[in-house]
């Protein structure tokens, strides 16, 4: 499989917007997986540092507004309205305008918090123009951070492990989504 993906890579090397498009699509299943591996992919050569980053931002702001938009669609759904129809939604709903930018933005950097909290900024039909920019503020100080350390991981994972260097780099994976379920478990057990 390493050869494969290593002949993948290097067959996409000519046709630039297919590897954005690959790492757009890359980050609606791991983000992190995916920014760890378009770091790699730019010490091996094959992406632009600014291309990266610009399709690492894009995917993952897109992917946010779909999880905004997936909560949209379910308050107009007659069963979902009925279960959430309380006089709670309504202090819920001005608790999340009130404080919308700042929760968006922390959320980023809380493991386990986006599926939830960015379903109910659709479904309470929270501004989208603030949700966005709270997203991709966020998105953008998480993502470049991570996409630094990968590249310096990535780089010396590429020079150091020779034959195994695909083994490390799927270990580094790995520890960066374990850690984020530690993370999230973590916090799970404070509350």
């Amino acid at each position: 499989m390493p050869d494969s993906l290593e002949h993948f890579l290097a067959a996409t090397t000519a046709y630039p917007a297919v590897q954005v498009l690959i790492v757009i699509l890359a980050t609606f299943i791991l983000e992190d997986a995916a920014t760890v591996l378009t770091a790699i992919q730019v010490k091996l050569h094959a992406l632009g540092p600014m291309e990266a980053l610009l399709a690492l931002y894009v995917g993952i702001v897109l992917g946010d507004v779909g999880l905004y938009g997936l909560g949209y669609l379910a308050a107009r759904w007659a069963p979902a309205r009925r279960w959430v129809n309380t006089p709670e939604r309504d202090v819920q709903r001005q608790w999340l305008t009130q404080k919308l930018f700042k929760v968006v933005f922390i959320s980023r950097f809380v493991p386990g918090t986006r599926l939830p909290l960015y379903t109910a900024c659709g479904f309470f039909n929270a501004e989208l123009r603030t949700f966005t920019l709270a997203t991709l503020a966020a998105t953008m100080i998480w993502t470049t951070a991570l996409f630094a350390l990968s590249l310096r991981v990535g780089g010396f994972l590429l020079a150091h492990l020779g034959a195994w260097r695909w083994a490390g780099i799927l270990g580094f994976v790995l520890v960066i989504i374990i850690m984020g379920r530690v993370a999230a478990h973590m916090q799970k057990q404070v509350k």
